[in-house]
């Protein structure tokens, strides 16, 4: 009993399985989105460094362009009155309802006309009509363009009835005279800006304009008009009274007197105004430094758009630009692993006959190369992908792509040379197609058999390995899968089984190579790529999207073929 029971570890995994390796919880949240944002602004860091310099370009001219703004600022401390007209009793203090009321006041269109026309203020060009902003003259383009174009088609613009109280005649004349003081009065009241200062009795009067002393004016105007309201109030009350002594009245009258003279200066009273119910605790001065346009915050938002922008430019060109960048983005998109990406060798070839011509095209050749390297690498990745079905006999690799010029022949040709220096042998059938001119591909047909040719021909494997195939200058066995012959092409069928025990004779001698042709212009690569142990897919950087090589993988698992990767080629097409 003791034999048979279980150990520790088997108990223990029963409730927990410790062979499994915990999620990676990584992947998702806000650390992930952080992440990811970092590395795609460092990979593309001068599309966003161009954006942003841009952007703070941009800003700080519009910044800069901008009229300077001056505001000046009275401030009023709301106080109750001490003694009524008629008798010496307490008056009522005021409270938060009764200072908002007073702040009302001040905003009145009463009181801000009679400072606009004490101090002559229909006349400043500032409060003028403005030209019109971008957008209304868009606009505007646009309305007269549909009205040209309602009038070309010759639909008769109808006469529109007078709205009640439309002047008409001589008094259309002053219209424009009564427009302008109107917009020049709404300027006015747009630039000027009435506020208490927290919860307390405190009103700040502010007013912006380009010039500092007509600001610091009216600010000081509109203080001497609030407390001649409220000494013309009590003065009026007083004459109206049977029992106020003349000396009040005097009183009166000389603080109506002084905050008149004060509002057309565009100052503050000359004398006391203890009957206003407000005690001037600051004066509007002349500002020495403009108020806006902040130019320093503008060149920062600038530049914060001037990012957005770049990211937002970036982002787009991702979703809609799917061509293969890079080895990550390429496995995530197509849901197979990417096994390597070649860079531009020195020297390349673009054919298959000039990779051989050139010996110093080889990755051999190269020992020291990053492309040599990357040649390797990829030889290695497909040894661990093919581990479990590795034998004795060799391996069957198939490389193709979903167009042409995709390094297909360059990729075969240097992976069979590191297989052929592994001691291995190694026979190669590739894409006749591939050769650099029609004089070129008859001469190899002179000198060997295609498998096309030898399938027609109903030709042995063994005759076929051992009798017709040519070996390069490094040792590699060389065989052409089409042939010139059209109608031999047109009728083989890659399918067939004697196909695959060609393949096999072949694979009996060591490793063999399958260059295959592209899957968007021939059939013969999903046919020949049933016949491999593991196929791989060649996609173009810059040039092959997505899309096609999911295409391409779509149609080599539905033929039966065992893709066991993708390989990035970076050379330059």
């Amino acid at each position: 009993m003791t034999q048979n029971a279980p150990s520790l570890l088997e108990r223990s995994s029963r409730l927990w399985r410790l062979d499994e390796l915990p999620a990676d919880k990584t992947s998702e949240g806000p650390v992930a989105l952080l992440r990811s944002l970092s590395m795609l602004a460092l990979q593309h860091k001068m599309k966003l460094i161009l954006c942003t310099a841009v952007g703070v370009g941009l800003a700080a001219a519009y910044a800069h362009s901008l009229p300077r703004t001056y505001t000046a600022t009275a401030t009023v401390l709301l106080e109750p009155r001490h003694l009524t007209l008629t008798s010496s009793q307490d008056a009522q203090n005021f409270d938060l309802n009764r200072a908002d009321g007073e702040l009302q006041i001040i905003r009145s269109e009463r009181l801000l006309s009679a400072v606009f026309s004490s101090l002559n203020l229909g006349d400043k060009p500032e409060l003028g009509p403005q030209p019109p902003s971008i957008s209304g003259f868009v606009i505007g383009n646009a309305m007269r363009a549909v009205n040209y174009v309602w009038s070309a088609i010759g639909w008769p613009e109808t006469e529109k009835a007078p709205r009640p109280g439309t002047p008409t005649g001589a008094a259309r004349t002053n219209a424009p005279a009564v427009d302008a003081h109107q917009a020049a009065f709404s300027n006015f009241t747009q630039h000027l800006d009435a506020r208490r200062v927290g919860q307390s009795y405190v009103i700040e009067i502010s007013y912006s304009s380009s010039d500092p002393t007509l600001a610091a004016r009216i600010a000081n105007a509109t203080v001497s008009a609030y407390i001649l309201q409220a000494v013309s109030f009590k003065d009026e009350m007083a004459r109206a009274g049977t029992e106020v002594l003349q000396w009040r009245l005097d009183a009166l009258a000389a603080q109506v007197a002084a905050a008149t003279d004060a509002m057309k200066q565009g100052a503050l009273p000359a004398i006391p105004t203890p009957d206003g119910d407000a005690r001037i605790i600051g004066a509007a001065l002349v500002p020495l430094s403009p108020s806006g346009p902040r130019a320093t915050l503008i060149t920062v938002l600038g530049g914060i758009l001037g990012v957005l922008f770049g990211f937002s430019i970036i982002v787009l060109n991702i979703a809609f630009d799917r061509k293969v960048r890079n080895a990550k983005d390429l496995a995530r998109d197509t849901g197979i692993s990417c096994l390597g990406s070649l860079p531009d060798p020195a020297g390349r070839a673009s054919t298959l006959r000039g990779s051989y011509r050139r010996r110093s095209s080889l990755a051999v050749n190269q020992p020291g190369s990053a492309y040599a390297l990357a040649i390797r690498n990829l030889r290695t990745s497909i040894e661990i992908a093919c581990s479990n079905i590795r034998n004795e006999r060799g391996l069957i690799i198939a490389i193709t792509g979903w167009e042409p010029g995709q390094g297909i022949p360059k990729t075969s040709v240097n992976l069979a040379q590191f297989l052929n220096r592994s001691g291995r042998h190694v026979t190669l059938f590739y894409d006749e197609a591939s050769q650099d001119n029609q004089s070129n591909r008859e001469t190899d047909s002179l000198l060997m058999t295609s498998l096309a040719d030898a399938l027609v021909d109903d030709m042995r494997p063994e005759q076929v390995i051992l009798g017709n195939g040519r070996k390069d200058e490094q040792g590699v066995a060389r065989f052409a899968i089409h042939s010139t012959n059209v109608l031999t092409n047109l009728y083989v069928d890659f399918r067939d089984k004697r196909a695959g025990r060609i393949v096999e004779a072949a694979r009996a001698r060591g490793d063999v190579l399958l260059a295959l042709p592209p899957v968007s212009t021939s059939s013969d690569a999903v046919a020949l790529s049933v016949h491999a142990d593991a196929v791989v897919v060649i996609a173009c950087a810059g040039r092959t999207t997505t899309d096609q090589v999911n295409d391409a993988l779509l149609q080599l698992r539905r033929a039966g073929a065992n893709v066991i990767g993708t390989v990035i080629d970076l050379a330059k097409a």
